[in-house]
């Protein structure tokens, strides 16, 4: 069975969409699809006409022909099962099938043509599987727009920095001015309230800026105290020093305590908004394989989880020619969340026996892996709620208390799953508007800081293990505790959650490699990356 193209052409033989699968020019596919529709017979139930060169088989899709163009030894057969794949491909992607909807979704109806066929021979793939393929995300472009955005918003917090030094040079600029010309006012008047503002040079950022608390003095008048009904929520004097600095980041560790009464330092830089990933390397050897998964999780505030998806892709580097012929043979999968995986494996990669171990191995024995090129070989997708699959569950509890206006907030982090190591975690837990929390308990090892882009505290912390490896102490539960003005225990949700991880979460591992040809049967060695990312994880 050999495919020449597979073609959709109005009944009058005008070519609307056409996939050659081997070697064509446009005028010979268009020459092929006009004098089609002369050979169909009248009141014909045929669905394959043939000339002296090729064989047309057919199918009307109302105003329209979907067809195969093959040459005259194929099999008939295949190639009627081959075009009704075709057709429900087309019926599948398209809301009805006239010529502007073939051209509106023309290059999604190629990529799964390409699924099909592949240099002219029908691929093993059904529709579903097409379907599965063609939605399948690219994890390593999504890792391009974070970095992209993150780039993005560090470039606008650096100018907002620079801007706002200015505006306090220039305010200082006007104080300055306005004191030298009062005193000039009593012999003369010789100098105005504005002067010219020289260049202006940043100042060494490592110098906090101190800024002392209104004592009572000579030019400033008293601060009015009274203890009538105030409305609205009472801001603290570091809630208005925060308000002042705008968007500076002010974390817990950088607000010192004051060691004067009325005095309270803050750093003249904000914190960066980039923070370099901590997850440790691993040395590519001849043979690399890298499994990465990416989790979206929604958990309810109630406990249990509302919705959890799971993607992953296992690729496989081979930099040695003489490693390239090679079969990778997985580990057993764990009962739960491994079962329970839809496994999708590369169109030239053999597909798993039932019941045997889990291969991965070329259809072609005598064919090699690519040398210097990565290649995706296995994909996996789980989509479901069971909560004992969340690796991270997070429970935030605020309640009102006593004081009036105020809510005292307790969030805690558990690690569920103890196969994973987690690097830079930050949980971000929105805030009251015009609020500021005052944390009373954190575990030493992290920290926090207040994000005033999205006005939320962001709790970091730098390592989630179980104690079980290299670490010093056990880090897979802690308690944040705070309190905040505010009477809304909504305010507080979502709670978002980001992290980088060390392990799979479905346990998906490599349990050797061998050759395979000439020296079957020895095993070779391998590294192997095991990276876990979040792309939405919250409560909700």
């Amino acid at each position: 069975m050999v495919v020449l193209a597979a073609s959709i052409c109005t009944k009058g033989g005008k070519a609307v969409l056409s996939r050659q699968f081997h070697p064509m020019t446009r005028t010979r596919i268009e020459s092929l699809l006009a004098s089609f529709p002369k050979l169909i017979p009248t009141n014909s139930q045929h669905t394959s006409v043939e000339t002296s060169e090729v064989r047309y088989v057919y199918q009307p899709l109302e105003d329209l022909y979907i067809l195969l163009i093959t040459n005259k030894a194929s099999n008939i057969l295949q190639d009627i099962d081959t075009l009704h794949l075709f057709a429900r491909v087309v019926a599948d992607m398209c809301r009805t099938p006239d010529e502007r909807e073939i051209h509106r979704v023309a290059f999604e109806l190629l990529s799964a043509f390409d699924e099909i066929v592949s240099l002219g021979y029908r691929e093993q793939v059904s529709l579903i599987q097409v379907r599965s393929i063609l939605e399948m995300e690219s994890h390593e472009e999504k890792i391009q727009e974070i970095i992209a955005r993150n780039k993005e918003a560090e470039a606008k917090e650096e100018l907002k920095r620079r801007a706002r030094q200015l505006e306090m040079q220039r305010r200082e600029q006007q104080k300055r001015a306005a004191a030298l010309g009062g005193m000039g006012g009593g012999v003369g008047g010789g100098i105005s309230g504005y002067s010219p503002i020289p260049r202006f040079e940043a100042a060494p950022e490592a110098s906090p800026i101190r800024t002392a608390s209104p004592a009572p003095s000579a030019s400033r008048q008293p601060a009015f105290k009274s203890g009538g009904m105030k409305l609205g929520s009472k801001k603290t004097r570091q809630a208005e020093l925060l308000d002042a600095l705008g968007s500076e980041v002010l974390s817990a560790e950088e607000i010192s305590a004051p060691s004067t009464p009325g005095i309270v330092e803050y750093p003249a830089t904000a914190m960066a908004s980039v923070v370099k990933s901590s997850l440790p390397t691993v040395a590519p050897e001849s043979i690399h394989i890298s499994i990465k998964e990416t989790v979206t999780v929604a958990l309810l505030r109630e406990g249990g989880a509302k919705s959890l998806k799971l993607l992953g892709e296992m690729s496989l580097l081979v930099s040695d020619p003489q490693l390239a012929h090679i079969r990778v043979a997985l580990a057993p999968l764990t009962p739960g969340l491994g079962t329970d995986l839809q496994l999708k494996q590369h169109p030239n990669v053999a597909k798993f026996t039932p019941g045997a171990e889990k291969v991965i191995a070329l259809k072609d024995p005598s064919r090699a892996f690519q040398v210097g090129q990565a290649l995706g070989v296995l994909k996996w997708r789980y989509t479901g709620d069971d909560e004992s699959y969340v690796p991270l569950s997070i429970n935030c509890w605020p309640s009102l208390s006593t004081a009036e206006g105020t809510c005292d907030v307790n969030i805690e982090y558990e690690l569920e799953n103890e196969h994973l190591i987690l690097y830079d975690v930050v949980i971000s837990i929105p805030l009251p508007t015009g609020s500021y929390p005052t944390v009373s308990t954190h575990p030493p090892s992290s920290a926090w800081s207040l994000n005033p882009t999205n006005h939320t505290l962001d709790w970091s912390i730098p390592r989630i293990s179980n104690g079980d490896d290299d670490a010093a102490e056990s880090t897979h539960a802690g308690t944040l505790e705070f309190s905040v003005n505010g009477n809304d225990l909504g305010a507080f949700f979502p709670v978002q959650v980001s992290f980088v991880a060390q392990g799979s979460i479905t346990g998906i591992d490599v349990a050797r490699v061998e050759r395979v040809g000439e020296g079957a049967g020895g095993e070779v060695g391998f590294s192997c990356e095991k990276i876990v990312s979040t792309d939405s994880y919250q409560v909700v």
